[in-house]
């Protein structure tokens, strides 16, 4: 049994639930280095506990990050940017608050 593409209306089909589609769907460079080690450090859990399921909690995270890159590479790129300067130190600028942008978002609908 395979997973079949997830489809957006009007949008990009979203990526497969496999390993392979979804580390060709991350964009950023930092993404699929964290998707590789950190499929490295599952492997290495499940071959020590036989235990699939923390390979299957991986790749449900991984999928859900493939599909925002899917959705929005350029905002990906933005928040490892702004994560980088974050750990660097820097002064970031402060964006909206979280309840004004989901207030506006009920608003719409």
């Amino acid at each position: 049994m395979t997973a079949q593409p997830h489809e957006r209306p009007g949008g990009t089909p979203l990526p497969d639930k496999s390993l392979r589609a979804i580390r060709a769907a991350l964009v950023v460079p930092q993404d699929r280095e964290a998707f590789d080690s950190g499929l490295k450090a599952v492997l290495d859990e499940v071959r020590v506990s036989l235990d699939l399921g923390v390979l299957n909690d991986f790749v449900h995270r991984w999928w859900l990050s493939a599909c925002d890159s899917v959705n929005d590479p350029e905002g990906r790129r933005q928040m490892h940017a702004r994560a980088e300067q974050i750990q660097a130190g820097e002064a970031v600028p402060q964006g909206r608050p979280w309840r004004e942008i989901l207030a506006e978002r009920e608003a719409e609908r």
